[in-house]
C-alpha cells in the first residue's frame, strides 16, 4: 500500500492552521455550533446509559467483571456513537462544509476573494449537499453491520474493536476528502479509487481526525478541521492524477 501515514496525519494539522485564517472563520462558526450542541447531548446521553448497560449485560454476581469489561465496552459503544452522530453533524454542515472547502482551496491557490459569507449560497447547495451525504451514509453503514455482527461473537469482539478503529479511520478520511473532491464534480465512486492510491496516508489523516475526536473541547472542531485538511491533501496529492486540475 502507497502513502505515508505521518504525512496524512500532517494534512489534519495544516486544516487546524487555516481555519482561524480571515475569510474563513465565519464558514466555520455554524458548523461549530453544530458539534458542540450534538456532542454535548452525546456525552450527556452516554454517561446516562452506560451504567445501565453494564447492570443489563452482567448478571449481579458478576458485577464484579464490569472493571475488566468497561474499557471494551467503552471503546466499542464510543465508536458505534461517534459514527452515529458524526453522521448527523456531517448531514446538518455538509453544505457549510462544501463551502468551506471552495474557500480553503481559494487561499491554497492564492486566489483570495473577500467572498461575505451569504446564507443563500448555502440554501443553493443544501438539497445536492443533503442527497450525497444520505448517500454516503448508507454506504458507510452497508459495511458497518459485518462489524458490527463480530462484536457478538466472543472472543472474536475483541478483535472486533480494533477492526473498528481502523475501519472509522478510513471512513473519517473517505467523508471529509468528499466536500473538496464533490467540488470538482468527483463521483463517490471515482473518490474512492483515488484515494485507495495513497490508502496509507489517507488511512493517516482518518486516525488523526479520529484521535482528534477524542480530545474533548477540541474535538468540537474536527469537523471544519478535518474539511481544511481534506482540501489541502487534495490539491497536494489527488488533484495532478485526477484529471481535474486548473
Amino acid at each position: 500500500m502507497k502513502g505515508n501515514p505521518f504525512l496524512g496525519a500532517g494534512y489534519l494539522l495544516r486544516g487546524f492552521s487555516l481555519i482561524f485564517k480571515p475569510g474563513l472563520r465565519s464558514y466555520v462558526v455554524v458548523p461549530l455550533l453544530i458539534n458542540i450542541v450534538l456532542f454535548s447531548v452525546l456525552i450527556v446521553v452516554g454517561a446516562q446509559q452506560f451504567n445501565r448497560l453494564m447492570l443489563w449485560l452482567l448478571p449481579e454476581w458478576l458485577a464484579w467483571l464490569s472493571w475488566l469489561l468497561w474499557p471494551l465496552f467503552a471503546l466499542t459503544i464510543s465508536g458505534i456513537a461517534f459514527f452515529t452522530f458524526l453522521s448527523v453533524c456531517n448531514l446538518i454542515g455538509a453544505p457549510f462544509n462544501s463551502l468551506l472547502a471552495e474557500r480553503v482551496e481559494e487561499r491554497l491557490r492564492g486566489h483570495v476573494k473577500k467572498t461575505p459569507f451569504q446564507l443563500a449560497q448555502i440554501l443553493r447547495t443544501f438539497i445536492p449537499t443533503l442527497i450525497s451525504e444520505i448517500n454516503k451514509i448508507l454506504y458507510f453503514a452497508l459495511r458497518a453491520l459485518p462489524l458490527l455482527v463480530l462484536f457478538l461473537i466472543p472472543g472474536v469482539n475483541i478483535i472486533a474493536s480494533v477492526l473498528w478503529m481502523i475501519f472509522s479511520a478510513w471512513i473519517l478520511a473517505l467523508e471529509y476528502a468528499d466536500f473538496p473532491m464533490a467540488n470538482h464534480d468527483i463521483g463517490f465512486a471515482e473518490q474512492r479509487i483515488l484515494l485507495q492510491k495513497k490508502r496509507l496516508m489517507v488511512w493517516g489523516f482518518g486516525a488523526a481526525i479520529l484521535l482528534l475526536l477524542m480530545i474533548p473541547v477540541v474535538n468540537f472542531l474536527a469537523m471544519p478541521t478535518a474539511v481544511a485538511g481534506a482540501t489541502a491533501m487534495w490539491l497536494e496529492q489527488f488533484e495532478k492524477t485526477s484529471g481535474k486540475n486548473k
